[in-house]
């Protein structure tokens, strides 16, 4: 991309007034969702997750003199700064605004392509509503009710109905409706925290079956961390692929946790058993015989006959929600 070369990507995430900024994405990867996103001269464009800036000026050299970027941040701190740092370099075309990037912005629309750098509960039906006919979306999607279950799509509006027409391997944070003081910590759908002696977490699709003290998250969450039984499965995991094949499955005892700060893992639970595997390839139960296990054991033997398919190998379908959080539309994927 040429506007990477035009662009100083240290300015804006290592500003010498501001900082480092945390959780920032790979500027390759950033890239690539750009290039997707096909920005031409004198488009305007909608950006979700403000960040350092950085996805923003590169926006700004491709919409040009004649386009304009609107930016979302629901951090103001960070809103601040990127809008101190694009006047810093003479950029006019760009604006940043606190906001809940989930509900949009009205005041420009419509957009020509909107981009996302963090992860709504479904497609929201604002953003098809402030895009023109023929926009464009490139955005994160959820495809299980679990955190941390994402594909990157591309998804082109005609005649008021988006279509996926691509996915691939990616994730970024989730859209929350105030700014995230634990980064380690998904900002949905967590059922149980232990903050003490370690943060630990757990995430079970049948949480509606669960009751008001989360008896049954907080066990299976207890299990897993004490006196479990452990298993070697692989000295190497494609967890792009694992999770992507797992949340296909849709079954609803699917579970996702995070047992230590740097490793996730990714099974099958009920509120009396559970089996998970991690990203080091270590498997954990409650019992070397649990029927979680049993069903855990098959998912890994059906994802390696499968061949560990990647991503961008799964028909995406866009269906109509029915909850009413949110207006919109879940992804999910099937082969």
């Amino acid at each position: 991309m040429d506007a990477a070369e035009a662009v100083p990507e240290l300015y804006y995430t290592h500003h010498e007034g501001r900082g480092a900024t945390p959780h920032r994405s790979n500027p390759l990867v950033i890239q690539r969702e750009l290039t997707t996103l096909d920005v031409r001269d004198g488009m305007h464009v909608l950006e979700i997750g403000t960040g350092s800036g950085y996805s923003g000026a590169l926006l700004a050299k491709l919409v040009g003199s004649m386009g304009t970027v609107t930016s979302l941040d629901i951090d103001a701190y960070l809103v601040r700064w990127a809008n101190v740092i694009h006047y810093e370099r003479g950029l006019g075309n760009v604006h940043c605004h606190v906001a809940d990037g989930v509900a949009g912005w009205t005041e420009r629309a419509p957009y020509d392509r909107l981009v996302a750098w963090c992860t709504p509960p479904a497609l929201p039906q604002t953003w098809v509503n402030q895009l023109i006919d023929g926009g464009r979306i490139v955005a994160p999607l959820p495809i299980a009710d679990v955190p941390n279950m994402t594909v990157v799509t591309a998804i082109r509006l005609a005649d008021g109905r988006p279509t996926v027409e691509a996915v691939a391997a990616g994730g970024y944070i989730e859209a929350t409706t105030s700014p995230k003081d634990n980064l380690d910590l998904p900002g949905r759908w967590v059922d149980w925290e232990n903050r003490v002696p370690s943060p630990s977490w757990i995430s079970i699709a049948w949480r509606d079956r669960d009751d008001r003290l989360h008896t049954g998250a907080r066990r299976v969450l207890g299990m897993l961390l004490k006196d479990a039984h452990t298993e070697p499965y692989a000295t190497a995991i494609d967890w792009p692929s694992w999770r992507t094949f797992v949340a296909t499955q849709a079954d609803p005892q699917l579970t996702m946790a995070g047992l230590t700060p740097d490793l996730w893992a990714i099974g099958h639970s009920t509120p009396t058993t559970a089996a998970v595997l991690q990203q080091d390839g270590t498997i954990l139960a409650d019992h070397p015989n649990s029927p979680s296990l049993v069903i855990l054991r098959d998912w890994l033997a059906r994802w390696e006959d499968a061949g560990r398919p990647a991503p961008e190998t799964y028909t995406p379908t866009l269906v109509r929600r029915t909850e009413q959080s949110i207006s919109g539309w879940n992804l999910r994927l099937s082969r």
